[in-house]
């Protein structure tokens, strides 16, 4: 343990000395990674561990996928010539069954003084990215005893501030997801189709009485910070009103409403910020590109996923039903986003609508709820974007709609092991899009480890 320590402390570039505590056991104000994280969302105000000095613990994620998918699309030949011979632009991507890329996160948690806590997550292999980079960090204030003020020491017992490029707190389907290789929490392999998660700067403050929680954030709108282009750069506003009760023994409900809203952005990315990649590898992807390009997991990794392309303006809301009765639980996704995109320099003319349906239902049991299963029904539908050439004629209404249905086992509260079988239509897609009666449908098989 003294060679771990010292390994970490040079890691850190701090010595020995200047900790009171190096330990990697639980945190305050913390979400575990492992098991005992689900069904946790905003963490608690709590105070589990006396404060003795600077604590650090090191965590991670590695998840594996054998995948057995297949594809089919009903879109017309989309002819051009490359090389020495013509391609199907419109031609699937040849697949069969087989191991993905292996991911893998580097999570650290650090307690810097009594109720002030730092997080920092790293990809360290994931699909879009094989080398390792930084999903986002923040400082989390839960008490601010620095200030010397009884008035904020009482504001504090129900407060919680976060500062930080950090994962936004928009609906409750985000603490459900699956983060690169951080998949414990996941019931499924895969994630909402139309999936809202992004990473922004900003602040967030969070305010629980008794049952009830109240959160607003302000970001800078977008995935990275930027000076440039100041007349489209607006910030984005994030609130959310919940109630958490765990009425008896038995019975937890919780139902949550959020809200997220800007008013203009270079690039906004709340439904194309999983910058990981998807799990069903290749799905729905050519076989060629125009450019010529290679046609990669990591080119092409948000597979299975649609974005709605409200890049500029958007204001999205949606409603998170959870109830839990002794083993079995229901969560509900109802979205409704409306906005507009750009079309090279240009706004799109007018908002286009999208929604989304999800609803999943889980049944844990046996010893310690270590097993379960677990069925999902997902509808995704919206207007695409108009093209650039005919910015004022409407774009096709698609729609995409799944079913996952599976299991899982928790072999430890550690490691998890899971089955799905997945199906995805694409429906109302123009017969020169690649999508047009698109279909992918089989099996995967993961196995994850977080701590």
């Amino acid at each position: 343990m003294k060679k771990l320590a010292l390994s970490l402390s040079l890691m850190l570039g701090l010595s020995l000395s200047s900790f009171a505590q190096v330990t990697f056991s639980d945190m305050p104000y913390w979400r575990p990674y492992d098991q005992r994280g689900l069904n946790t969302f905003e963490t608690g105000k709590k105070d589990t561990t006396a404060f003795d000095g600077i604590k650090v613990r090191l965590g991670g994620g590695f998840a594996q996928q054998f995948q057995g998918l297949q594809h089919k699309n009903t879109a017309t030949a989309n002819m051009q010539t490359q090389g020495n011979g013509e391609v199907n632009l419109n031609q699937l991507m040849p697949i069969e069954n087989g191991f993905n890329l292996a991911s893998a996160n580097l999570n650290l948690d650090v307690l810097l003084a009594d109720g002030i806590r730092l997080n920092l997550i790293t990809y360290l292999s994931s699909r879009h990215h094989s080398e390792a980079w930084v999903k986002g960090g923040y400082i989390q204030v839960d008490k601010a005893e620095f200030l010397n003020s009884p008035l904020v020491d009482k504001l504090f017992e129900n407060l919680t501030l976060r500062v930080g490029h950090m994962e936004i707190n928009y609906g409750d389907a985000h603490f459900r997801r699956t983060d690169n290789a951080h998949a414990l929490q996941n019931p499924f392999v895969g994630n909402y189709i139309m999936d809202a998660f992004t990473t922004e700067i900003g602040a967030e403050a969070i305010f629980h009485y008794k049952n009830f929680l109240a959160v607003g954030s302000v970001t800078g709108g977008e995935v990275q910070g930027g000076i440039q282009n100041p007349d489209q750069r607006k910030p984005s506003f994030i609130g959310k009103l919940g109630y958490d009760n765990q009425l008896n023994e038995d019975l937890r409900v919780r139902l949550t409403g959020s809200v997220y809203t800007t008013a203009g952005s270079v690039r906004n990315t709340l439904y194309g910020g999983d910058r990981a990649g998807s799990r069903y590898f290749l799905v729905m992807d050519p076989a060629k590109v125009a450019s010529g390009a290679a046609v990669t997991p990591a080119t092409h990794f948000t597979s299975g996923h649609i974005n709605p392309g409200l890049t500029n303006s958007l204001t999205a809301m949606v409603i998170n039903p959870f109830v839990k009765f002794r083993g079995l639980e229901f969560f509900g996704n109802f979205e409704q986003a409306k906005g507009k995109g750009r079309l090279g320099a240009n706004d799109e003319p007018e908002d286009r609508t999208w929604t989304q349906l999800g609803t999943d239902l889980v049944y844990r049991f046996g010893s310690n709820e270590n097993l379960y299963l677990a069925g999902r029904y997902n509808v995704v539908e919206g207007r695409l974007a108009p093209l650039a050439a005919t910015p004022n004629v409407l774009n096709n209404k698609v729609n995409l709609e799944r079913v996952q249905v599976g299991g899982g086992w928790f072999v430890t509260k550690n490691i998890v092991t899971k089955v799905e079988y997945v199906k995805q239509q694409y429906k109302g897609f123009a017969p020169t899009d690649i999508r047009h009666g698109g279909e992918f449908d089989g099996f995967m098989i993961e196995g994850a480890i977080s701590f």
